[in-house]
């Protein structure tokens, strides 16, 4: 197997929960509510907690710290990718809508359009991939006291 096909995986994975709390969100309304989004931190949580624990079960004796981070960046890289693109593509063809009531919450005349908004919103993602990644690398490093062993 690739050495980056369990990230791939994961981040297909990752993506699709990403994808499926936003449409169980909006089928409520809620998806317009910035504070429903902290879920998206625990479904990119757990998603690179798990490429990352499986990973270091593949590679045995063999996992580095370098090669788990690296996992972590790009499950949750590829499950930002795809979660924007959906997103771009909800904002523009399914819920035209979705914008204007987004926008109506922060009670301001913003002239941003869908594709301000679509970066915002991949910058987001990028962000808590690199700090979910960087937390969760703690949790399976290699102390100095078990490498002796």
């Amino acid at each position: 197997m690739g050495k980056l096909s369990i990230p791939f995986r994961f981040g297909i994975v990752i993506s699709g929960g990403l994808i499926a709390s936003f449409l169980l969100h909006s089928l409520f309304t809620a998806h317009t509510n910035p504070f429903y989004s902290l879920l998206n931190i625990v479904i990119t949580g757990f998603g690179i907690f798990e490429t990352i624990r499986y990973y270091k079960l593949e590679q045995g004796v063999n996992f580095s710290y370098s090669s788990g981070f690296i996992a972590g960046l790009v499950a949750g890289a590829i499950a930002t990718i795809i979660f924007t693109i959906f997103f771009l593509f909800y904002i523009t063809e399914i819920n035209k809508e979705f914008l204007p009531e987004l926008l109506e919450i922060f009670k301001g005349d913003y002239k941003v359009g869908a594709g301000m908004i679509t970066f915002v919103v991949a910058i987001m993602g990028f962000a808590t991939t690199v700090v979910m990644t960087l937390t969760l690398m703690q949790y399976f490093k290699i102390s100095s006291k078990q490498s002796s062993k």
